[in-house]
């Protein structure tokens, strides 16, 4: 591949796309936050549900905008890429959800158990 073969390629990206990737992150980032910091009256489940979405929504932002990764790029040899990030972000998002189910339901002692390590003091 020669520089004059690289030359005729556009550019990755422009001021305009990375701007709107970063406003994306941003308002994506936030809304989250102020679920959390607000704590807005909502269902447990709808709250992570909303802030796992948008979490993943994010990570595609940034694999799109940041990374240039899409379907068009390299005559769609790049949908291997998708598809694998599509991949780690599932396993990544219900991981998460198991181990922070699990980690509550089995290192948080209970009520009985917490009473009879008194009694023995």
């Amino acid at each position: 591949m020669t520089t004059q073969d690289h030359d005729e390629h556009e550019a990755h990206g422009s001021y305009r796309s990375y701007f709107i990737g970063f406003g994306l992150s941003v308002v994506l980032t936030l809304i989250p936050f102020w679920i959390v910091l607000s704590e807005v009256e909502i269902n447990l489940w709808l709250a992570l549900t909303i802030i796992f979405g948008l979490g993943a929504v994010q990570i595609m932002v940034h694999v799109s905008y940041f990374l240039h990764v899409t379907v068009k790029a390299e005559e769609g040899w790049q949908v291997m890429s998708m598809v694998f990030t599509g991949i780690l972000l599932l396993i990544v998002l219900v991981g998460s959800i198991w181990v922070m189910t699990h980690l509550n339901n089995n290192m948080m002692p209970a009520h009985d158990q917490i009473d009879r390590v008194r009694e023995l003091q």
